[in-house]
């Protein structure tokens, strides 16, 4: 279904299980954020300072309890990991993190069973890193500028050498700095997580030979001080999302017992 305003589009997309309503127990939902995951808040499952134009405030959460089953709710990037670490390349580890670098970046993070959550959930595409010095590119993130997010998402790479990521060759100088930015955002997520293991997918992955400088200069920038995470590709490519939000039901129905 298309994406237009949210009391049409959150119409639609219930009004489709509601046909489904026998057969329908939990619905899990990954959204893009930022979001109140807070229970006790009296604005949970709302989206908060997205900037996506008209959607600050929309009740998503509220939207899918009038279908009168347990709805669990999630950032698109946390019900990603949630997906990766019970089917996908992070079965069987802890602390996991999950990254996704495409239009935007994000990431979540699964400790003890459960993502992350505290004063919010994680932004992980918000770390402010140092810019390379080479780098004249004032960042596309409109609230701080040259984050993570700001020099590296798709958005970022677009803007900077005006032309789409996909077109860039394997030789070009944006991926040399890519790859420096990625890991120094991995670095700081290492240096407060220390998760053993850090799936990064997303769009912009997607591009020959990029992991792999992920990780040389990941190590490089860690510099022998604590152990480097694994680096892998997503288990479950472009599904993690859609998946985790499968875990997520399953656990809204076994939290209540059922099977």
């Amino acid at each position: 279904m298309p994406t237009t305003a949210p009391s049409e589009t959150l119409g639609r997309v219930v009004d489709f299980f509601r046909t489904y309503t026998e057969r329908v127990a939990a619905v899990g939902l990954a959204w893009f954020g930022p979001l109140d995951l807070d229970p006790r808040s009296a604005t949970y499952g709302l989206v908060t300072t997205t900037p996506k134009p008209g959607w600050q405030r929309a009740d998503v959460g509220g939207a899918f309890r009038a279908l009168g089953v347990p709805v669990a709710i999630e950032t698109d990037v946390n019900a990603a990991a949630v997906g990766e670490q019970r089917w996908g390349a992070g079965r069987g580890v802890e602390p996991f993190v999950y990254v996704t670098v495409g239009t935007g970046i994000g990431g979540g993070a699964i400790i003890n069973g459960r993502p992350l959550h505290g004063l919010g959930h994680p932004e992980m595409g918000h770390i402010v890193i140092p810019r390379d010095p080479s780098d004249r590119f004032a960042g596309a993130c409109p609230y701080h500028g040259t984050c993570l997010e700001g020099l590296a998402s798709g958005v970022a790479l677009r803007a900077r050498w005006g032309a789409a990521p996909e077109t860039l060759p394997a030789d070009h100088e944006a991926w040399r700095l890519q790859a420096r930015y990625l890991a120094l955002g991995i670095v700081a997520i290492t240096a407060v997580l220390v998760p053993r293991r850090i799936v990064l997918g997303g769009g912009v992955m997607r591009a020959p030979g990029l992991l792999e400088r992920v990780r040389t200069e990941t190590a490089a920038a860690l510099a022998g001080y604590v152990p480097a995470p694994e680096l892998l590709a997503p288990g479950l490519g472009e599904r993690a999302g859609v998946l985790g939000a499968v875990a997520l039901a399953h656990r809204a129905l076994s939290e209540r017992g059922v099977q």
